[in-house]
This record gives C-alpha cells, structure tokens and sequence, in this order.
C-alpha cells in the first residue's frame, strides 16, 4: 500500500519523566512517512530542554502558558494541516508504543474511507490489561465508560476515541473544525468524538495495532477532579440530545445536592473542588 503522511502531535506539560521513553519507542516506528511535533505548554520541569538536546530532530513548538489540552493540540494539528498531513495522531506524552503500531491503523483508515477516528488497543501499564478498547457514553448518569475487552476484531460501535491516542482523518477537520477550546482539560475527546459521528464518520479501535499508557498524570487530584466535573457539564449542556435536557437538569441539581451535603459532612480538598467547579460553570453559562 501507499505510505499517507502521518504527523504524530505529542502535547508536553511537564512531562520529563516519561518523555524519553515515549519519545524512544516513537522513533523505533517502522511506519516510513510519518513526523513527530513536540508541542510544549510551558513547561517548567526542563522537559523541552531535554527533547530538544537529545532529540533534536523533532519539531518543538513552545507556547509562552499553558493553554490546556484543546488549544495546545490545535496549535499542532494546524502546523500539520499546513504541511500537507493526511493524518493526525494525538498522542500522550505517557505512552509507550509498539513499532508496528501504525501501519494497522493506517490501513484501516485507507480501506474505510468512513472512518474518521480511530484508536489502537490501549494497554494499561507494563501490564497486559486492556486501558481502552472502546467506549461508551452514559447520558443518563453523566459519564464516559472505557470497554476494556481484549479484541480479536476491528471495533466499529465506540461512542468516543480517548484523546490518549487517536488518528484522525485530514477532512475531519475541514468538516467539523478543530478541537473545542471551551475544554481546558478532559472530555474535549468525547466531544469532538461526537462532533466527528454527527456528520456521519465512523469512529473505530483497531484490534492489530497496540501502545501501553503509563497513566501517571502531574495533575494533582484535586485539580483533576475540579476539570473533569467542570468539563463534564460543558460536555452534557453542548451535546445532550433534547429529549434528556430535563433529565440532565435534574441530575445536576441532585448532585450538587449531594455535593453540599459532602460538604457539611466533611469539608475537604475534594468536595471544595466539585463545589468550585459547579460554581465556575454558572458564571461562564
């Protein structure tokens, strides 16, 4: 077959301890056509400094803070749209892929003009359980789901590609835009994923091809917690078919309930930070 030009974009925020292995296996890729744009949200750990010496033929991008996850990819994907990609793969700085990750994906991609997403196993660790082969969308209970079945066959019924590695198609963006920057961390996968569905592409999980996520986030749990309940109800109130819009708002209201009650129970870190984030997403709404 053909070698369609991949750019493989890697969104870098303090992430010197894992870097050079990512970068590492990267580079043992058999896949002949393909480029790798370190784009850097403003570290601050040394870890551009590193991949800049000791791989210095990767392109760096610097951005002067640090602009999340939506915004510091689309930086990426934009350089590669101009030079002429055929396909973009988002990858996390803690992944470790195999060398012959690609060409399965790639070869999917050619054979099912379809598909707009796709996304290789995803392997939890050193270990040899599954991360992500799939996922689901819970409308009803306001959250994503991960299927973690180990496949033997293409998978074509996934709700959305984690961001944690997804190759997509060059005309996705010409046809739903780039990544929303109204997430600042998480769930702006599920909602470009959905964006991606709705103009008729296939999202899918290639069972040939595999990488292993490391899955040590530099996020402390507090701030994790705060953007993925903040996000979330970006995601819901955007998304949400109208059938379930009341639904949705009940729910809410029942966890911020639930949540002042935690509260009154026991005034920690992480209650504060629920609270914080429901509070921050009524000023922006």
């Amino acid at each position: 077959m053909s070698t369609p030009k991949v750019f493989i974009i890697i969104l870098n925020y303090n992430g010197q301890e894992f870097l050079r292995k990512t970068l590492a296996s990267v580079f043992q890729v058999d896949y002949p056509n393909f480029e790798i744009v370190l784009v850097d949200n403003n570290s601050k750990d040394g870890s551009l400094e590193l991949v800049r010496r000791v791989f210095p033929k990767i392109v760096c991008i610097k951005n002067s803070e640090n602009l999340g996850f939506s915004a510091g990819n689309n930086i990426g994907i934009e350089y590669a749209l101009e030079r002429s990609a055929d396909y973009i793969l988002l990858l996390n700085y803690d992944t470790i892929v195999e060398k012959d990750f690609l060409w399965p994906l790639v070869k999917m991609m050619e054979d099912d003009k379809k598909i707009g997403i796709a996304s290789p196993i995803i392997l939890k660790g050193e270990s040899s359980n599954v991360w992500f082969s799939g996922g689901k969308i819970n409308w009803f209970k306001m959250k994503t789901e991960h299927k973690k079945d180990k496949l033997k066959e293409n998978y074509f019924h996934s709700d959305y590609i984690t961001g944690c590695a997804m190759i997509i198609r060059k005309e996705v963006f010409r046809k739903v835009g780039l990544l929303d920057e109204d997430y600042f961390l998480y769930w702006e996968d599920a909602d470009f994923s959905v964006r991606v569905k709705r103009v008729g592409y296939k999202l899918a999980v290639c069972a040939g091809s595999r990488i292993r996520h490391l899955e040590k986030s530099q996020e402390k749990k507090t701030n994790k917690i705060y953007w993925l309940v903040l996000s979330g109800l970006i995601f819901f109130k955007k998304n949400s078919p109208a059938y379930l819009r009341p639904w949705i708002f009940f729910y809410v209201l029942l966890r911020k309930i639930k949540n002042r009650k935690d509260i009154k129970k026991e005034k920690n870190s992480i209650n504060e930070a629920v609270q914080k984030a429901y509070r921050d997403f009524k000023e922006i709404n």
